[in-house]
């Protein structure tokens, strides 16, 4: 069943379509992907859905009463206020109500003339009933409604946003790169959530593993053009290649034909007197179909300017140890050798403290105590995520190149445009002001500006966020290649599992411990230690009686003399305790027993139940005993 559905749309800024004569729908319960080059239109097409941007021309059509939402692709910048305040205004008008009653509730000093106002207006919106599903949305996605806004992370401010998403219970979720800034473990989280999700989701990701968990059908826009592919993210690349290999031999068919044209029309007068003007006319549209047709654009040369060789030994680092305050231990007493050409990932959750740790190791910070010793010959380049490198409102080009023409790279002039199209900037885009670019076409130009500066240490601070999927793939390819030393801190499973060579995992608490590999050898590691937790609890949550007998089974003890007698003496009392109770149970089970007086059965039916009592405990006891005289 069709929840919306859009035809022949046409959608262009300036000259440049993002939707040329385009077909989409989505279907109750779908979980659809979004996926193209950067700067495509996948976050226009968002907005076209959510209804925030209306088409140049086409249809759309929804489903009566069906409710969208849409999570945009930055955290909320909004600092001021608290959780619940922010997930309430999810509700519109009402909202803001319960969000303003919320805060003015919070404060003792708070006018009461206004508090009353505010609660006749939620009568008059009926809004109470919107109360509990608020609570209910922070509450199951682990998020605190009193928490300020100002002092959550990235990755939590990602979730308030959520929660601000969901909180109107809509059928159709827009979700635009929800993993960036998140962690490892918000991430497989968010994974569960949404395959458990009831609506329909339609979501732009790069996160590639992401992906594949999660959505069941592909829709590729790729210039201009929406084409669905309905047997999930493996077989799509499949068929994607398929595709272009198809395309490229019929434009090859069109654009051979269309020279042949090209040569009769100027033959000598002769020819021109006796042509087909039906075959001009067929000429004068092919040119025409030709001019229209968007190549498909091409890939990114990445290269890096490596500098000499740095001295075999990077950094040492001996008995590290950095806090913030008593609450916040980033590192204690760690110590490491890296060593020129390792590939070393940092892996954590949120604000344990991996920048701080890059900042430390690159002496940026003074360590508490403890030290860090860096190798010869290095050169360094840091790829900050936050993208502080670049001016906003600068160009694409002046920010690579300083207001010059040409740029220097590996010992060689180059001019500016021509090393920007290496990274997928054609000169109109080069003239851009950066603020212009999408959270990709960013990245990829920071990476354009940091490239041009040898390097032998390179770290990269979250370099994988909103970078396509063909970018992300040639990234590996030059890292892999790379002869230089490599930290990386990145959310991206599949990123880090196919560059790094090894990973310092952050417990959190100060506690940094060495894996060899990344996320492949690290998320095995936790799921045990989780299961083990789980089994520790539930063997604390068993009745006490229980744990007391089983917990000397796995504990060698000797027996005592006293412990000696009482086993000795155990098969007597408990053969002893069955005869009595085998009586009693004749006794009760005859016709005549419920004829006796009520005081008489009720002592006897209480001796039966002592007795059984007393034999369980028996033979626990015997059990038990018996269990250690055999270890």
């Amino acid at each position: 069943m069709n929840l919306y559905r859009i035809t022949k749309a046409e959608l262009a800024f300036g000259d440049h379509p993002l939707l040329n004569n385009a077909d989409f729908h989505i279907n109750r319960g779908e979980k659809i992907c979004i996926l193209g080059r950067n700067g495509a239109g996948k976050s226009t097409l968002l907005k076209v859905i959510a209804g925030d941007l209306h088409l140049d021309s086409g249809e759309t059509n929804i489903r009566s009463e069906t409710k969208i939402a849409r999570l945009p692709q930055d955290p909320p910048k909004e600092s001021n206020g608290v959780v619940y305040q922010y997930v309430a205004k999810g509700l519109g008008e009402v909202g803001q109500a319960l969000a303003r009653f919320y805060q003015l509730s919070q404060d003792t000093q708070a006018d009461l003339n206004e508090l009353a106002d505010i609660q006749q207006k939620i009568d008059k919106l009926d809004g109470w009933q919107f109360e509990p599903k608020i609570q209910q949305v922070i509450s199951r996605l682990g998020l605190e409604a009193d928490a300020e806004l100002s002092g959550l992370s990235g990755g939590w401010l990602r979730k308030v946003a959520l929660a601000q998403a969901l909180v109107v219970e809509p059928d159709i979720l827009l979700l635009d790169e929800p993993t960036n800034h998140l962690d490892y473990q918000s991430i497989n989280w968010l994974e569960q959530f949404l395959k458990e999700y009831n609506g329909a989701l339609v979501f732009i990701s790069h996160d590639r593993a992401f992906v594949r968990n999660v959505a069941n059908r592909i829709v590729d826009l790729d210039r201009g053009r929406l084409i669905s592919y309905e047997r999930g993210y493996e077989q799509y690349l499949i068929d994607k290649e398929a595709f272009l290999k198809a395309e490229e031999v019929e434009n090859k068919k069109f654009d051979d034909k269309l020279a042949q044209e090209e040569t009769w029309i100027r033959q000598g007068i002769k020819a021109r007197r006796t042509r087909n003007e039906g075959r001009v006319r067929h000429l004068q549209q092919m040119r025409k179909e030709r001019a229209q047709r968007r190549d498909v654009q091409g890939t990114a040369n990445l290269n890096l300017d490596e500098a000499k060789r740095s001295g075999k030994l990077v950094a040492e680092v001996k008995n590290l140890s950095y806090r913030y305050s008593d609450e916040l231990n980033i590192v204690e007493d760690f110590s490491c050798v890296i060593m020129r050409g390792d590939k070393i990932g940092l892996i954590g959750p949120n604000g344990c403290g991996k920048s701080t740790f890059i900042k430390l190791i690159l002496g940026q910070l003074t360590p508490d105590s403890g030290s860090v010793k860096l190798g010869t010959n290095l050169d360094i380049v840091y790829f900050d995520q936050y993208r502080d490198q670049l001016d906003e409102e600068m160009s694409v080009i002046d920010n690579v190149a300083d207001g010059k023409q040409d740029v220097v790279f590996n010992g060689r002039s180059r001019h500016a445009l021509g090393y920007l199209q290496d990274f997928l900037f054609s000169p109109q885009r080069a003239r851009s002001p950066v603020k212009s670019l999408s959270g990709g076409e960013k990245n990829r130009l920071l990476l354009a500006k940091l490239f041009l500066k040898p390097a032998n240490l390179l770290v990269l601070d979250e370099p994988t966020n909103d970078l396509d999927v063909e970018t992300l793939e040639l990234l590996e390819e030059l890292i892999d290649s790379y002869q230089g030393t490599l930290l990386l801190v990145s959310h991206d499973r599949e990123f880090v599992d196919n560059t790094v060579t090894s990973s310092f995992f952050f417990h959190g608490g100060g506690q940094i411990e060495e894996f060899m590999g990344g996320y492949d050898a690290i998320i095995p590691y936790l799921k045990e230690k989780e299961a083990r937790l789980k089994q520790i609890q539930n063997d604390k949550s068993e009745p006490s009686q229980k744990k007391a007998v089983e917990k000397p089974r796995n504990t060698k003890v000797k027996l005592s003399y006293k412990q000696k007698r009482l086993l000795e003496s155990l098969p007597q009392t408990i053969e002893s305790l069955e005869t009595q109770i085998s009586a009693l149970q004749d006794e009760i089970n005859s016709p005549e027993f419920f004829t006796l007086e009520a005081d008489i059965t009720q002592a006897k039916l209480e001796s039966l139940n002592k007795l059984e009592e007393e034999l369980e405990t028996a033979f626990e006891q015997w059990e038990e005993l018996e269990s250690l005289e055999n270890e």
